[in-house]
C-alpha cells in the first residue's frame, strides 16, 4: 500500500469522524466502535480519538450532560445510569449524572404518570400496572411509591 493511498484512507476515517460529530455528541467508546466498521489493521483509532479530545471536539462530559437534558424528563436515573454505562462513560460522570437527575427525579416521574395515567389506581392489579411502567422508565421504587401514594392523597 501506497503512502498516498494510506493516508487518503485515515484522512477519510478522520474525515468519517467529523462528520459524526457534526451531527451529535458522541462518547468517545462509541466514536470509536462506529469508526471500527471503516478501519484497517494500520489505522490508529485511539489516536485519532485522542487527538480529537485534545482538540476539544470531542468530550464524554459533554456528551453525557446532552444525554441527561434529553433523557431526564422521560426516564429516571437508573435508566439513564445504564445507557450512560453502555456508551462507555466513566463511572465517576455516571454518578454526577445520577445525582443531578435525583434532584428534580419525583416531580419527573409524576409527569411521566400524568401522561399515561390519567386516574388513580383503583385496585391492586391497576397500582402494579402503573409501577411496572414507571420502573421501566427507570424510576426507582421509592420514587414510584411516592408517585402512586401521592396520586391517592390527591384525590
Amino acid at each position: 500500500m501506497t503512502n498516498k493511498l494510506k493516508q487518503a484512507q485515515q484522512k477519510s476515517l478522520r474525515q468519517r469522524a467529523l462528520e459524526y460529530l457534526g451531527k451529535r455528541e458522541y462518547s468517545t467508546a462509541e466514536l470509536g466502535q462506529k469508526l471500527k466498521t471503516y478501519a484497517d489493521e494500520s489505522d490508529d483509532i485511539p489516536a485519532l480519538l485522542a487527538d480529537f479530545k485534545a482538540r476539544g471536539w470531542l468530550s464524554d462530559a459533554r456528551f453525557t450532560a446532552q444525554l441527561i437534558n434529553a433523557r431526564k424528563v422521560k426516564f429516571g436515573s437508573a435508566k439513564v445510569a445504564h445507557e450512560l454505562k453502555e456508551k462507555g462513560i466513566a463511572d465517576d460522570l455516571i454518578a454526577d449524572a445520577v445525582s443531578e437527575i435525583k434532584e428534580n427525579e419525583l416531580e419527573h416521574a409524576t409527569e411521566v404518570w400524568r401522561k399515561k395515567f390519567k386516574a388513580v389506581a383503583s385496585d391492586r392489579h391497576e397500582w402494579a400496572k402503573q409501577a411496572r411502567f414507571l420502573q421501566s422508565r427507570g424510576f426507582g421504587f421509592d420514587t414510584i411509591k411516592k408517585v402512586l401514594s401521592k396520586q391517592d392523597n390527591d384525590d
